[in-house]
């Protein structure tokens, strides 16, 4: 993907927009919203990491109720002309082909490569990569079993939504949020993910969610692992220009 001179390319993760409940989730979805209409002037593309609702759910004619706003400017920025690329997360991992056909987002359910201006980068959420992460990687096979998702697709959907929300508010194991603090780089296994991967292809850049907490991590000589951190306590996304990538807060 060539990036046009006074271009950007940005990358978010983690709103869980939903959690803890509609009413204050309300606000963080608002700010979303505004930063969206922030970048939309100068945006070549805009990657979403993944955990965009804290529970998300497509039957076959029903989706979660709520998130109007979000989903209408991302409709609005899709439809006029800017690339949005989708990776779902752990909450959101039951996504289908909604974006798809209602936003022209496309949607990616494995980590993939992209190149970007010249740089190459190893893009996903991050969720049950590396060495740690073992709970959510035994609660994975459940929550990506074909029979699981039959069997929960036949719960009414005001049933079904009502326990997935209770789950994932209440058990931070499901959550993900059980480590929210800084590792150590020996103990960040996205960090030591990316360093494994470098043994076979060279990236310039890593780019994942899922941990919560904004980093920067040299993984290789000319290799650099990111973390986007999240919007609910940090509010911080990723920007490339074409020459570097950069960590930025919104105010």
């Amino acid at each position: 993907m060539n990036i046009p001179q006074g271009k950007k390319i940005y990358f978010s993760s983690d709103n869980h927009l939903g959690a803890p409940n509609a009413d204050e989730s309300l606000p963080r979805e608002k700010v979303f919203v505004k930063w969206l209409d922030t970048v939309k002037d100068d945006a070549e593309a805009i990657f979403l990491l993944g955990d965009l609702f804290d529970f998300w759910f497509e039957y076959r004619q029903v989706i979660p109720k709520g998130f109007v706003r979000v989903l209408g400017k991302l409709a609005e920025l899709s439809d006029s002309g800017i690339p949005i690329y989708y990776f779902v997360g752990n909450h959101d991992l039951w996504m289908d082909d909604y974006f798809k056909k209602e936003l022209n987002i496309p949607v990616f359910h494995k980590p993939q490569e992209f190149t970007l201006g010249n740089k190459l980068f190893f893009i996903g959420h991050g969720d049950g990569l590396g060495p740690g992460d073992k709970g959510y990687k035994r609660m994975k096979k459940v929550f990506t079993n074909p029979f699981c998702k039959w069997l929960f697709r036949w719960l009414h959907p005001d049933l079904g939504v009502r326990l997935a929300k209770h789950l994932s508010v209440k058990n931070k194991l499901i959550s993900g949020d059980e480590d929210v603090n800084f590792l150590g780089e020996e103990n960040e296994w996205l960090a030591q993910y990316s360093k494994r991967k470098l043994e076979n292809k060279h990236f310039d850049y890593f780019i994942f969610g899922h941990r919560h907490f904004p980093m920067e991590i040299k993984v290789g000589e000319n290799s650099t692992y990111f973390n986007l951190g999240d919007w609910i306590t940090h509010f911080t996304y990723g920007v490339f220009d074409g020459e570097r990538f950069l960590l930025e807060k919104f105010e």
